[in-house]
Protein backbone atom coordinates (compact mmCIF):
# COMPACT_ATOMS: atom_id res chain seq x y z
CA UNK A 1 0.00 0.00 0.00
CA UNK A 2 1.33 3.44 -0.95
CA UNK A 3 1.10 6.83 0.73
CA UNK A 4 -1.36 9.34 -0.69
CA UNK A 5 -1.94 13.01 0.04
CA UNK A 6 -2.54 12.31 3.73
CA UNK A 7 -1.08 8.99 4.83
CA UNK A 8 -2.54 5.72 3.60
CA UNK A 9 -6.25 5.12 3.28
CA UNK A 10 -8.60 2.39 2.08
CA UNK A 11 -11.57 0.17 2.81
CA UNK A 12 -11.05 -1.12 6.35
CA UNK A 13 -10.39 -4.85 6.66
CA UNK A 14 -10.34 -5.21 2.86
CA UNK A 15 -7.78 -2.77 1.46
CA UNK A 16 -6.37 -1.64 4.80
CA UNK A 17 -5.97 -4.77 6.89
CA UNK A 18 -4.49 -5.53 10.32
CA UNK A 19 -1.48 -7.19 8.67
CA UNK A 20 -0.76 -4.01 6.70
CA UNK A 21 -1.08 -1.94 9.89
CA UNK A 22 1.27 -4.32 11.71
CA UNK A 23 3.91 -4.09 8.99
CA UNK A 24 3.52 -0.31 8.68
CA UNK A 25 4.16 0.06 12.41
CA UNK A 26 7.34 -1.99 12.08
CA UNK A 27 8.56 -0.12 8.98
CA UNK A 28 7.81 3.30 10.47
CA UNK A 29 9.68 2.36 13.66
CA UNK A 30 12.77 1.39 11.66
CA UNK A 31 12.80 4.45 9.40
CA UNK A 32 11.87 7.10 11.96
CA UNK A 33 14.03 5.63 14.70
CA UNK A 34 12.11 7.16 17.60
CA UNK A 35 12.15 5.29 20.91
CA UNK A 36 8.66 6.60 21.78
CA UNK A 37 5.40 6.76 19.81
CA UNK A 38 2.04 8.30 20.69
CA UNK A 39 -0.96 6.68 19.01
CA UNK A 40 -4.55 7.88 18.77
CA UNK A 41 -7.53 7.36 16.53
CA UNK A 42 -11.05 8.35 15.64
CA UNK A 43 -14.39 6.71 16.36
CA UNK A 44 -14.69 4.25 13.45
CA UNK A 45 -15.67 0.65 14.06
CA UNK A 46 -12.34 -0.51 12.58
CA UNK A 47 -10.07 1.87 14.49
CA UNK A 48 -9.44 -0.31 17.58
CA UNK A 49 -8.61 -3.30 15.33
CA UNK A 50 -6.12 -1.38 13.19
CA UNK A 51 -4.69 0.45 16.18
CA UNK A 52 -4.03 -2.82 18.00
CA UNK A 53 -2.11 -4.19 15.01
CA UNK A 54 -0.19 -0.95 14.53
CA UNK A 55 0.77 -0.77 18.20
CA UNK A 56 1.92 -4.39 18.07
CA UNK A 57 4.15 -3.57 15.12
CA UNK A 58 5.71 -0.59 16.88
CA UNK A 59 6.22 -2.52 20.11
CA UNK A 60 7.79 -5.48 18.31
CA UNK A 61 10.52 -3.12 17.09
CA UNK A 62 11.27 -2.00 20.66
CA UNK A 63 9.30 1.27 20.55
CA UNK A 64 7.55 2.40 23.73
CA UNK A 65 3.94 3.17 22.83
CA UNK A 66 1.58 5.58 24.59
CA UNK A 67 -2.00 4.90 23.53
CA UNK A 68 -4.11 8.06 23.71
CA UNK A 69 -7.39 6.36 22.78
CA UNK A 70 -10.05 8.48 21.05
CA UNK A 71 -8.09 11.59 20.10
CA UNK A 72 -8.16 14.24 17.35
CA UNK A 73 -5.26 14.23 14.90
CA UNK A 74 -3.98 17.60 16.22
CA UNK A 75 -4.03 16.24 19.79
CA UNK A 76 -1.75 13.40 18.71
CA UNK A 77 0.52 15.91 16.94
CA UNK A 78 0.54 18.08 20.09
CA UNK A 79 1.58 15.15 22.27
CA UNK A 80 4.23 14.12 19.74
CA UNK A 81 5.65 17.64 19.84
CA UNK A 82 5.49 17.81 23.62
CA UNK A 83 7.24 14.49 24.12
CA UNK A 84 9.56 14.52 21.10
CA UNK A 85 7.85 11.31 20.00
CA UNK A 86 6.68 10.02 16.65
CA UNK A 87 2.91 10.22 16.24
CA UNK A 88 0.45 7.85 14.63
CA UNK A 89 -3.24 8.47 13.94
CA UNK A 90 -5.72 5.83 12.83
CA UNK A 91 -8.34 7.79 10.90
CA UNK A 92 -9.76 8.33 7.44
CA UNK A 93 -10.55 11.95 8.26
CA UNK A 94 -13.70 13.02 6.36
CA UNK A 95 -14.49 9.60 4.82
CA UNK A 96 -17.41 7.51 6.01
CA UNK A 97 -16.93 4.77 8.56
CA UNK A 98 -16.19 1.86 6.22
CA UNK A 99 -12.88 3.49 5.23
CA UNK A 100 -9.92 3.99 7.50
CA UNK A 101 -6.39 5.29 7.27
CA UNK A 102 -3.08 5.75 9.03
CA UNK A 103 -1.26 9.08 9.33
CA UNK A 104 2.30 9.33 10.55
CA UNK A 105 4.07 12.22 12.24
CA UNK A 106 7.81 12.56 12.56
CA UNK A 107 9.31 12.94 16.03
CA UNK A 108 8.18 16.39 17.12
CA UNK A 109 4.76 16.24 15.49
CA UNK A 110 5.23 17.26 11.84
CA UNK A 111 3.91 15.28 8.89
CA UNK A 112 6.41 13.27 6.88
CA UNK A 113 8.05 14.64 3.73
CA UNK A 114 7.78 12.62 0.52
CA UNK A 115 11.28 11.17 0.73
CA UNK A 116 10.66 9.72 4.20
CA UNK A 117 7.39 8.15 3.03
CA UNK A 118 9.31 6.60 0.14
CA UNK A 119 11.82 5.13 2.59
CA UNK A 120 8.99 3.65 4.68
CA UNK A 121 7.46 2.09 1.55
CA UNK A 122 10.85 0.56 0.75
CA UNK A 123 11.21 -0.72 4.32
CA UNK A 124 7.81 -2.40 4.05
CA UNK A 125 9.11 -4.49 1.18
CA UNK A 126 12.21 -5.55 3.09
CA UNK A 127 10.82 -6.55 6.50
CA UNK A 128 12.33 -9.59 8.14
CA UNK A 129 12.37 -10.61 11.79
CA UNK A 130 11.90 -7.99 14.53
CA UNK A 131 14.96 -5.84 15.14
CA UNK A 132 14.45 -5.59 18.91
CA UNK A 133 15.38 -8.18 21.50
CA UNK A 134 12.53 -7.13 23.79
CA UNK A 135 9.20 -5.54 22.84
CA UNK A 136 8.61 -1.94 23.80
CA UNK A 137 6.20 -1.26 26.68
CA UNK A 138 2.63 -0.27 25.83
CA UNK A 139 0.91 2.23 28.11
CA UNK A 140 -2.59 3.70 28.10
CA UNK A 141 -2.10 7.44 28.60
CA UNK A 142 -5.23 9.43 27.71
CA UNK A 143 -4.45 13.08 26.89
CA UNK A 144 -4.44 15.27 29.96
CA UNK A 145 -5.57 18.86 30.21
CA UNK A 146 -2.51 20.12 28.37
CA UNK A 147 -4.07 19.94 24.92
CA UNK A 148 -7.19 21.86 25.96
CA UNK A 149 -5.06 24.53 27.66
CA UNK A 150 -2.99 24.76 24.49
CA UNK A 151 -6.16 25.43 22.48
CA UNK A 152 -7.37 28.12 24.88
CA UNK A 153 -3.98 29.85 24.71
CA UNK A 154 -5.03 31.03 21.24
CA UNK A 155 -7.33 33.54 22.98
CA UNK A 156 -4.33 35.14 24.74
CA UNK A 157 -6.30 35.60 27.95
CA UNK A 158 -9.43 36.93 26.26
CA UNK A 159 -12.80 35.17 26.44
CA UNK A 160 -15.67 34.54 24.06
CA UNK A 161 -18.32 35.65 26.53
CA UNK A 162 -21.54 36.53 24.73
CA UNK A 163 -20.77 34.50 21.60
CA UNK A 164 -23.36 31.82 20.87
CA UNK A 165 -21.85 28.96 18.87
CA UNK A 166 -23.18 25.65 17.58
CA UNK A 167 -20.46 23.01 17.18
CA UNK A 168 -20.90 19.91 15.00
CA UNK A 169 -18.37 17.29 16.14
CA UNK A 170 -19.07 14.96 13.16
CA UNK A 171 -19.51 12.05 15.61
CA UNK A 172 -15.75 11.89 15.43
CA UNK A 173 -12.56 12.13 17.42
CA UNK A 174 -13.36 15.45 19.12
CA UNK A 175 -16.79 14.37 20.38
CA UNK A 176 -15.64 14.17 23.98
CA UNK A 177 -13.69 17.44 23.93
CA UNK A 178 -15.70 20.12 22.15
CA UNK A 179 -18.10 20.97 24.96
CA UNK A 180 -15.26 21.44 27.45
CA UNK A 181 -13.15 23.54 25.07
CA UNK A 182 -15.86 25.99 24.06
CA UNK A 183 -17.45 26.23 27.50
CA UNK A 184 -14.06 27.08 29.00
CA UNK A 185 -13.60 29.75 26.32
CA UNK A 186 -16.63 31.52 27.77
CA UNK A 187 -18.86 30.91 24.74
CA UNK A 188 -22.49 29.86 24.97
CA UNK A 189 -22.19 26.53 23.18
CA UNK A 190 -24.59 24.00 21.69
CA UNK A 191 -22.92 20.72 20.70
CA UNK A 192 -24.44 18.35 18.12
CA UNK A 193 -23.34 15.10 16.48
CA UNK A 194 -21.10 14.14 19.39
CA UNK A 195 -22.40 10.62 20.08
CA UNK A 196 -20.23 8.30 17.98
CA UNK A 197 -21.38 4.69 17.60
CA UNK A 198 -18.68 3.37 15.27
CA UNK A 199 -20.65 3.85 12.08
CA UNK A 200 -22.04 7.40 12.19
CA UNK A 201 -18.79 9.37 11.79
CA UNK A 202 -19.25 12.07 9.10
CA UNK A 203 -22.68 10.63 8.26
CA UNK A 204 -24.96 13.55 7.39
CA UNK A 205 -22.86 15.87 9.54
CA UNK A 206 -19.48 17.50 9.93
CA UNK A 207 -17.36 19.63 7.64
CA UNK A 208 -18.28 17.69 4.51
CA UNK A 209 -22.04 17.92 5.09
CA UNK A 210 -22.90 21.13 7.00
CA UNK A 211 -26.54 21.42 5.84
CA UNK A 212 -27.98 20.39 9.22
CA UNK A 213 -25.65 22.82 10.98
CA UNK A 214 -26.74 25.66 8.70
CA UNK A 215 -30.37 25.11 9.65
CA UNK A 216 -29.55 24.78 13.34
CA UNK A 217 -27.51 28.00 13.48
CA UNK A 218 -30.45 30.06 12.27
CA UNK A 219 -32.94 28.12 14.42
CA UNK A 220 -30.81 28.67 17.53
CA UNK A 221 -30.16 32.32 16.61
CA UNK A 222 -26.47 31.55 17.02
CA UNK A 223 -23.64 33.85 16.03
CA UNK A 224 -21.67 31.11 14.30
CA UNK A 225 -21.59 27.41 13.55
CA UNK A 226 -18.45 25.28 13.57
CA UNK A 227 -18.32 21.95 11.70
CA UNK A 228 -15.33 19.70 12.35
CA UNK A 229 -14.41 16.63 10.34
CA UNK A 230 -13.93 13.11 11.68
CA UNK A 231 -10.43 13.65 13.04
CA UNK A 232 -10.98 17.35 13.88
CA UNK A 233 -8.00 18.73 11.97
CA UNK A 234 -10.15 21.08 9.92
CA UNK A 235 -13.35 23.09 10.05
CA UNK A 236 -16.01 24.66 7.93
CA UNK A 237 -17.81 27.61 9.54
CA UNK A 238 -21.40 28.83 9.15
CA UNK A 239 -22.26 32.50 9.62
CA UNK A 240 -25.23 33.88 11.56
CA UNK A 241 -27.33 33.91 8.35
CA UNK A 242 -26.71 30.21 7.72
CA UNK A 243 -24.17 30.67 4.90
CA UNK A 244 -21.14 28.39 4.65
CA UNK A 245 -17.74 30.00 5.26
CA UNK A 246 -15.04 27.78 3.76
CA UNK A 247 -11.32 27.62 4.45
CA UNK A 248 -10.48 30.32 1.92
CA UNK A 249 -12.67 32.86 3.72
CA UNK A 250 -11.41 31.76 7.14
CA UNK A 251 -7.78 32.15 6.06
CA UNK A 252 -8.55 35.52 4.45
CA UNK A 253 -10.23 36.81 7.63
CA UNK A 254 -7.32 35.66 9.80
CA UNK A 255 -4.71 36.95 7.32
CA UNK A 256 -6.20 40.44 7.23
CA UNK A 257 -6.51 40.52 11.03
CA UNK A 258 -2.91 39.39 11.53
CA UNK A 259 -1.71 41.82 8.85
CA UNK A 260 -3.37 44.75 10.64
CA UNK A 261 -1.84 43.70 13.96
CA UNK A 262 1.64 43.19 12.51
CA UNK A 263 1.53 39.45 13.18
CA UNK A 264 1.56 38.18 9.58
CA UNK A 265 5.27 37.54 9.24
CA UNK A 266 6.72 38.76 5.92
CA UNK A 267 3.14 39.77 5.00
CA UNK A 268 2.78 36.36 3.42
CA UNK A 269 0.15 33.61 3.54
CA UNK A 270 0.53 30.06 2.19
CA UNK A 271 -2.32 28.31 0.34
CA UNK A 272 -2.71 25.48 -2.19
CA UNK A 273 -3.53 25.42 -5.87
CA UNK A 274 -7.20 24.80 -4.97
CA UNK A 275 -7.58 28.20 -3.29
CA UNK A 276 -10.11 30.43 -5.01
CA UNK A 277 -8.80 33.11 -7.36
CA UNK A 278 -10.87 35.64 -5.43
CA UNK A 279 -8.62 35.00 -2.41
CA UNK A 280 -5.52 35.79 -4.42
CA UNK A 281 -7.03 38.99 -5.81
CA UNK A 282 -8.09 40.13 -2.31
CA UNK A 283 -4.64 39.48 -0.84
CA UNK A 284 -2.96 41.28 -3.74
CA UNK A 285 -5.16 44.31 -3.18
CA UNK A 286 -4.12 44.43 0.49
CA UNK A 287 -0.41 43.95 -0.18
CA UNK A 288 -0.25 40.41 1.17
CA UNK A 289 1.97 38.00 -0.78
CA UNK A 290 0.57 34.53 -1.56
CA UNK A 291 2.76 31.41 -1.70
CA UNK A 292 1.13 28.45 -3.48
CA UNK A 293 1.73 24.72 -2.84
CA UNK A 294 0.41 21.37 -3.97
CA UNK A 295 -2.79 20.11 -2.34
CA UNK A 296 -2.14 18.71 1.13
CA UNK A 297 -1.66 20.44 4.46
CA UNK A 298 1.79 18.88 4.85
CA UNK A 299 2.97 20.84 1.81
CA UNK A 300 1.48 23.99 3.31
CA UNK A 301 3.38 23.33 6.54
CA UNK A 302 6.64 22.72 4.67
CA UNK A 303 6.32 26.09 2.93
CA UNK A 304 5.39 27.81 6.19
CA UNK A 305 8.46 26.46 7.96
CA UNK A 306 10.79 27.04 5.02
CA UNK A 307 9.72 30.68 4.71
CA UNK A 308 9.20 31.45 8.37
CA UNK A 309 5.57 32.43 7.75
CA UNK A 310 2.75 32.47 10.30
CA UNK A 311 -0.45 31.45 8.47
CA UNK A 312 -1.47 28.99 5.79
CA UNK A 313 -4.10 26.48 4.86
CA UNK A 314 -6.52 24.92 2.42
CA UNK A 315 -9.94 25.70 1.03
CA UNK A 316 -11.15 22.44 2.63
CA UNK A 317 -10.68 23.97 6.08
CA UNK A 318 -7.21 22.87 7.15
CA UNK A 319 -5.68 26.02 8.64
CA UNK A 320 -2.21 26.07 10.19
CA UNK A 321 -0.80 28.58 12.66
CA UNK A 322 2.78 27.24 12.84
CA UNK A 323 3.68 29.37 15.86
CA UNK A 324 0.96 27.49 17.75
CA UNK A 325 0.65 24.04 16.16
CA UNK A 326 2.43 21.61 13.85
CA UNK A 327 -0.69 20.68 11.89
CA UNK A 328 -4.19 21.90 11.08
CA UNK A 329 -6.52 22.00 14.07
CA UNK A 330 -10.24 22.64 13.65
CA UNK A 331 -10.85 23.72 17.25
CA UNK A 332 -7.79 25.97 17.36
CA UNK A 333 -8.87 27.63 14.11
CA UNK A 334 -12.40 28.04 15.41
CA UNK A 335 -11.17 29.83 18.52
CA UNK A 336 -8.95 32.10 16.41
CA UNK A 337 -11.85 32.95 14.10
CA UNK A 338 -14.25 33.64 16.98
CA UNK A 339 -11.59 35.79 18.61
CA UNK A 340 -11.44 37.96 15.47
CA UNK A 341 -15.23 38.31 15.61
CA UNK A 342 -15.15 39.25 19.28
CA UNK A 343 -12.36 41.82 18.93
CA UNK A 344 -13.76 43.41 15.76
CA UNK A 345 -17.37 43.55 16.94
CA UNK A 346 -18.41 42.36 13.47
CA UNK A 347 -20.67 39.48 12.53
CA UNK A 348 -19.04 36.60 10.67
CA UNK A 349 -21.00 37.47 7.52
CA UNK A 350 -19.54 41.00 7.62
CA UNK A 351 -16.01 39.74 8.16
CA UNK A 352 -16.34 37.28 5.28
CA UNK A 353 -17.77 39.86 2.89
CA UNK A 354 -14.98 42.30 3.72
CA UNK A 355 -12.21 39.72 3.39
CA UNK A 356 -12.70 38.46 -0.18
CA UNK A 357 -15.18 37.96 -2.99
CA UNK A 358 -15.35 34.36 -4.10
CA UNK A 359 -15.34 33.77 -7.85
CA UNK A 360 -17.74 31.08 -9.10
CA UNK A 361 -16.01 27.71 -8.87
CA UNK A 362 -17.10 24.35 -10.26
CA UNK A 363 -15.51 21.06 -9.26
CA UNK A 364 -16.19 17.93 -11.29
CA UNK A 365 -14.98 14.59 -9.93
CA UNK A 366 -14.29 12.00 -12.63
CA UNK A 367 -14.03 8.39 -11.42
CA UNK A 368 -11.09 6.49 -12.92
CA UNK A 369 -10.18 2.82 -12.76
CA UNK A 370 -6.42 3.40 -12.78
CA UNK A 371 -4.27 6.12 -11.15
CA UNK A 372 -3.70 9.14 -13.39
CA UNK A 373 -0.88 11.08 -11.69
CA UNK A 374 0.07 12.91 -14.90
CA UNK A 375 -3.43 13.73 -16.07
CA UNK A 376 -2.71 17.47 -16.27
CA UNK A 377 0.16 16.83 -18.69
CA UNK A 378 -2.09 14.56 -20.76
CA UNK A 379 -4.67 17.35 -21.10
CA UNK A 380 -2.24 20.24 -21.47
CA UNK A 381 -3.65 21.43 -24.82
CA UNK A 382 -7.26 21.37 -23.59
CA UNK A 383 -6.33 23.22 -20.39
CA UNK A 384 -4.43 25.93 -22.25
CA UNK A 385 -7.32 26.48 -24.64
CA UNK A 386 -9.76 26.83 -21.75
CA UNK A 387 -7.50 29.26 -19.88
CA UNK A 388 -7.17 31.43 -22.99
CA UNK A 389 -10.95 31.71 -23.13
CA UNK A 390 -11.30 32.50 -19.40
CA UNK A 391 -8.61 35.21 -19.33
CA UNK A 392 -7.29 36.82 -16.14
CA UNK A 393 -10.52 36.28 -14.18
CA UNK A 394 -10.58 32.52 -14.63
CA UNK A 395 -8.48 29.49 -13.80
CA UNK A 396 -8.33 25.75 -14.57
CA UNK A 397 -6.88 23.05 -12.35
CA UNK A 398 -6.83 19.34 -13.23
CA UNK A 399 -5.28 16.88 -10.78
CA UNK A 400 -5.51 13.32 -9.56
CA UNK A 401 -6.99 12.92 -6.08
CA UNK A 402 -4.50 11.77 -3.47
CA UNK A 403 -7.14 9.99 -1.37
CA UNK A 404 -9.75 8.60 -3.81
CA UNK A 405 -9.80 7.04 -7.35
CA UNK A 406 -10.82 10.32 -8.96
CA UNK A 407 -9.54 13.01 -11.27
CA UNK A 408 -10.64 16.44 -10.06
CA UNK A 409 -11.41 19.12 -12.64
CA UNK A 410 -11.76 22.58 -11.07
CA UNK A 411 -12.67 25.71 -13.03
CA UNK A 412 -13.14 29.30 -11.82
CA UNK A 413 -14.72 31.95 -14.02
CA UNK A 414 -16.64 35.23 -13.92
CA UNK A 415 -19.94 33.34 -14.11
CA UNK A 416 -21.06 29.97 -12.82
CA UNK A 417 -22.38 29.04 -16.25
CA UNK A 418 -19.00 29.60 -17.90
CA UNK A 419 -17.20 27.69 -15.14
CA UNK A 420 -19.66 24.78 -15.46
CA UNK A 421 -19.47 24.50 -19.24
CA UNK A 422 -15.65 24.71 -19.21
CA UNK A 423 -15.32 22.08 -16.47
CA UNK A 424 -17.71 19.71 -18.22
CA UNK A 425 -15.83 20.06 -21.50
CA UNK A 426 -12.48 19.24 -19.90
CA UNK A 427 -14.01 16.38 -17.90
CA UNK A 428 -15.20 14.78 -21.13
CA UNK A 429 -11.57 14.27 -22.05
CA UNK A 430 -10.92 12.31 -18.87
CA UNK A 431 -11.68 8.59 -18.95
CA UNK A 432 -14.72 7.59 -16.85
CA UNK A 433 -18.24 8.74 -16.04
CA UNK A 434 -18.49 12.39 -15.05
CA UNK A 435 -20.09 13.30 -11.74
CA UNK A 436 -20.48 16.99 -10.93
CA UNK A 437 -20.21 17.70 -7.24
CA UNK A 438 -21.08 21.39 -7.32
Amino acid sequence: MRFGTDGIRGRANIELTPSIALDLGRAAARVLGAPLAVVGGDSRLSTPMLEAALVAGLSSEGVEVHRLGLAPTPAVAFEAARLGAMGVVVSASHNLYHDNGIKLFAPGGTKLPDDVETRIEAALAELDGPAARDPGPIRDTPPGDGYVEHLLDALEGRTLTGVRVVVDAANGAASGLVADVFQRSGADVVVVHATPDGTNINAGCGATDPAALQALVTAERADVGIALDGDADRLIAVDELGAVIDGDHTIAICALDMHRRGLLRHDTVVVTVMTNLGFRLAMEETGIHVVETKVGDRYVLEALLDGGYTLGGEQSGHVIFPDRATTGDGMLTALALLDVMQRSGLALSELAAGAMTRLPQVLVNVPVSQPRPHVADELRAEIRAAEATLGSTGRVLVRASGTEPLVRVMVEAETHELARSTADEIARHVHGDVRGDR
